[in-house]
């Protein structure tokens, strides 16, 4: 949870919040036999099955013992290969080294159609930087009181409190569809091509072009935002410092409900005042409003197919072994184009055996389409 002058939490909804509210105050008011279990991470507490009801509800009690009929024990390889944490002590980092030089290629070549040039976001993908780190982290305590305020900029360099943890997820998750396909040569090429992109310095030196970043580096990062969140997640006390924070309904304003007032909807009184305009309102608009409702007329003048393939799906239909249809292979195409092409329009707009939708371009439906009668074509 972000802290904002250290009072102002912000990062969780209100719905949550109040959830996580109702949990944590009705924890050491249950029935007798059904005294729930120690309070999770997040402040919910479980109850067990007792008498055919858990907590004041009764639960079918079959559904509880039945067999898992689906699905195997990991292999110890299996498990280790995924049990790769990456903490900010530098636990679970590896060796290796990079420079942003050298992520740079990288980033073009497996990152960019999503990411946007420099990290600056596209197609619905978060941005990793806006610029200056430590200068756009001064934006955090922003709020859009007016219309046309500048709100707070959160990026990887202004808000993320430990940089293992982009390690971490790059390593574990990156690029889509082809993760843990990296290696931590790669990974730290891009952390940092990253770091570069947000202005950051390591120990007090700017991490240039061709800054030599490795593990030793690594644990000497210090980010704008480590103590800008709450309550305390880091050393050997952090999971029990969360427990206690959300144990606490007043740390982010959930409402306290005694056990008699169970509820699942209205359960809090609302707490903002509807004004309304008197009159109306304003009824003289220049230009007049409109009620038409037609969607403009989509055109494509100056389209380029091939272009927009290369930008937004050659990394994975331009490639073997990429679980994509490749460009030109006509035995892959025909599994999909056999069941006509409002099919294969429709699977591409609205994403597909893990393809996101429209491949996470910003196309329009009509330039779309166009890019895969481009692909298909190419198949024939």
């Amino acid at each position: 949870m972000f802290k904002l002058n250290k009072k102002l939490l912000i990062s969780i909804s209100a719905a949550a919040a109040l959830s996580l509210g109702l949990s944590a105050c009705m924890e050491n008011a249950t029935p007798a036999g059904n005294a729930p279990t120690k309070a999770s991470i997040d402040g919910g507490v479980s109850y067990p099955v007792a008498n055919g009801k858990t907590g004041p509800y009764y639960v079918n009690e079959k559904a509880h013992t039945g067999a898992i009929k689906f699905g195997r024990t990991p292999t110890k390889a299996e498990y280790a290969a995924w049990n790769t944490d990456i903490m900010p002590d530098g636990t679970g980092l590896p060796e290796g080294e990079g420079t942003a030089d050298e992520g740079s290629d990288i980033y073009d070549e497996k990152c960019v159609m999503c990411h946007g040039d420099f990290g600056s976001g596209g197609g619905g993908y978060p941005s990793l930087a806006k610029g200056n780190a430590y200068e756009l982290h001064k934006t955090l305590t922003n709020q859009r009181i007016k219309p046309d305020s500048d709100g707070p900029v959160r990026v990887f360099g202004t808000y993320w409190p430990q940089a293992s943890t982009l390690f971490w997820y790059i390593k574990d998750a990156m690029p889509h569809p082809m993760t843990g396909s990296l290696t931590d040569d790669e990974v730290y090429s891009l952390v940092a091509f990253i770091l570069n992109a947000n202005e950051m310095k390591i120990d007090g030196e700017e991490v240039s072009d061709d800054y030599v970043l490795n593990r030793e580096k690594f644990l000497k990062i210090k980010m704008p935002n480590r103590d800008g969140f709450e309550p305390k997640i880091d050393g050997p006390n952090g999971p029990e410092n969360v427990r206690k924070f959300f144990a606490n309904p007043d740390n982010f304003g959930a409402q306290k409900v005694k056990p008699s007032e169970r509820c699942m909807h209205n359960c809090q009184e609302p707490t903002a005042k509807v004004v309304y305009i008197k009159n109306g309102g304003i009824k003289d608009f220049h230009p007049a409003l409109s009620n038409v409702k037609d969607l403009p007329k989509e055109e494509n003048k100056g389209f380029d197919a091939a272009k927009a393939y290369e930008a937004n799906c050659a990394m994975c239909h331009g490639a073997e072994g990429m679980g994509a249809p490749v460009l030109g292979n006509k035995a892959e195409w025909a599994a999909y184009t056999s069941k006509g092409m409002d099919t294969v329009y429709k699977a591409g707009i609205n994403g597909i055996n893990g393809m996101p939708p429209k491949g996470g371009s910003s196309l329009s439906d009509s330039d779309f389409k166009s890019v895969v009668d481009y692909i298909v074509s190419k198949s024939k």
